[in-house]
């Protein structure tokens, strides 16, 4: 069921732009702003604290063999794996113009492969850490429901023919269950377990703020984005 939830909001955001075609920002901007809160709190309160007690597990145990071992965790911080995954995202969204937090632009009227291929890769390395964490799956949904919607809508905006659009879509809500099929199948991943996590969240920590903190026109629209951000950040906590 975890597996099915990532590419389950995909297909039903790309039914949503192809048959209701929504055409007010302002709700997919709040949308967003719940998303980003809702996986921010999930990635905060779920991965972030078992990847570092994976990594103090590890610390003690590096301690109870000899002196030449005893300070092996230092190869691998995991404070620089997050900031790897920042790097890591802020490279994709070069590629991608940032349609992982909603930015994507008419004027790219040829779709560039770069942005697709940038996008997919996101989504795959999203998928690894639901494997463990199951709960996380119900962020990535959040979180890519509004962005289908808008992937999509742009595409057809862009004149791109409807059989294309289906397998942009469709490509793209299987990266994220593609992701966690291999961290779980694929063994010699498991041995760098804390450092792709913390690649992730490092990912999700940029998409998540990005989302949260990018600025809005009008009093009112910013405490009804509060709002949401508040509602995303009570609900992800009760998971």
């Amino acid at each position: 069921m975890y597996i099915f939830l990532p590419f389950a909001s995909v297909i039903f955001g790309y039914l949503i732009s192809l048959f209701i075609k929504p055409s007010s920002n302002k709700n997919l901007k709040l949308l967003l702003a719940f998303s980003g809160a809702f996986l921010l709190t999930l990635t905060v309160c779920h991965l972030l604290p078992e990847i570092y007690a994976v990594n103090n597990d590890a610390h003690h145990h590096d301690h109870n063999h000899d002196h030449d071992h005893a300070h092996q965790h230092m190869h691998n911080p995991i404070g620089l794996f997050i900031m790897l995954g920042i790097l890591l995202q802020i490279v994709l969204e070069y590629f991608s113009k940032g349609a992982e937090h909603g930015h994507v632009h008419l004027h790219d009227k040829n779709i560039p492969y770069t942005l697709f291929i940038s996008l997919c890769l996101h989504a795959l390395l999203e998928g690894m850490p639901v494997a463990k964490h199951h709960d996380m799956a119900w962020g990535i949904a959040v979180h890519h429901f509004p962005i289908a919607i808008i992937l999509a809508s742009f595409f057809t905006q862009a004149k791109v023919s409807k059989s294309k659009v289906f397998v942009y879509m469709f490509v793209f809500a299987l990266m994220t269950p593609l992701g966690t099929l291999i961290s779980t199948h694929l063994e010699f991943l498991h041995d760098y377990y804390k450092e792709i996590t913390a690649l992730v969240i490092g990912i999700l920590f940029h998409i998540s703020a990005t989302i949260i903190f990018e600025s809005n026109e009008g009093h009112k629209f910013n405490l009804v984005k509060l709002a949401s951000i508040v509602s995303g950040m009570v609900l992800a906590s009760f998971m």
